[in-house]
């Protein structure tokens, strides 16, 4: 097992709610658009799958996926949507589990490789989906630029969401490159706020070309968004797809 934080029975059977707005078909629009692009005729690994949010409806696109799912929690409340036939799950964790064939797509969404806390486990990530790759085929990631900009001189915490029923700001610790994401949130309307809190390692673009490099990819695009909006020097995350050569 790697150093990913497990989620549990709780935090999985909340999570579809709580991600609502980023479920929706508007917003996955443009995510199913790029990935299904990608993946062509060929099948799909999503590492991380959790719930299915953006598994699910790439498979109701005619996109043959598999997921690499750490928290057996995330995977059953996945399972209450598509059949093991469908759509297999296998239990184990991004940097380490090997699953039989291989992809014209491997693909991380929504900052997961932050949850691989040391650098070498990152480097194993990119490594298993060279693994899974056929020649010619793409590792996607989506991740934030690590927001440090907003951070003056003394200060640790970065706010990145400030709403009526939800406070979340991140901690940063600089030398280990981890940040910690806090959050509070008022489940009722009795004034009680709920708080949690999970760990995360940020890690740079150029750090993750270079871990594509060890693992024998080739950078081939970066944008800002799925939309293609091209990626600048203000951009808040991005798209990153490396390519596996074919020969």
């Amino acid at each position: 097992m790697t150093s990913s934080e497990l989620w549990t029975r709780e935090t999985a059977d909340r999570y579809d709610a709580e991600e609502a707005e980023m479920s929706s078909a508007a917003f996955l629009g443009p995510t199913l658009d790029f990935l299904a692009e990608l993946a062509g005729v060929g099948r799909a690994l999503e590492f991380a799958i959790g719930t299915g949010r953006v598994g699910v409806p790439l498979r109701e696109r005619g996109v043959p996926v598999v997921g690499v799912e750490l928290s057996e929690h995330m995977a059953a409340v996945l399972r209450r949507k598509v059949d093991e036939g469908t759509l297999p799950v296998v239990i184990g964790d991004m940097a380490t589990t090997v699953v039989p064939g291989e992809f014209t797509l491997v693909y991380l969404v929504y900052n997961t490789i932050t949850n691989l806390l040391t650098q070498d486990e990152q480097v194993e990530c990119f490594r298993n989906a060279a693994r899974h790759l056929a020649p010619g085929g793409r590792f996607v990631i989506e991740l934030g630029v690590p927001p440090l900009r907003f951070l003056p001189p003394g200060q640790v915490a970065v706010p990145f969401d400030v709403s009526e029923r939800h406070i979340g700001f991140d901690t940063f610790d600089l030398v280990e490159q981890v940040l910690v994401s806090n959050h509070l949130t008022r489940d009722g309307d009795d004034g009680r706020y709920r708080r949690g809190n999970s760990r995360h390692r940020y890690a740079w673009p150029s750090e993750l070309d270079l871990m594509a490099r060890i693992a024998g990819l080739e950078l081939e695009r970066r944008v800002a968004d799925w939309d293609g909006t091209p990626f600048a020097q203000d951009s808040a995350k991005h798209i990153s797809v490396w390519r596996k050569p074919t020969t």
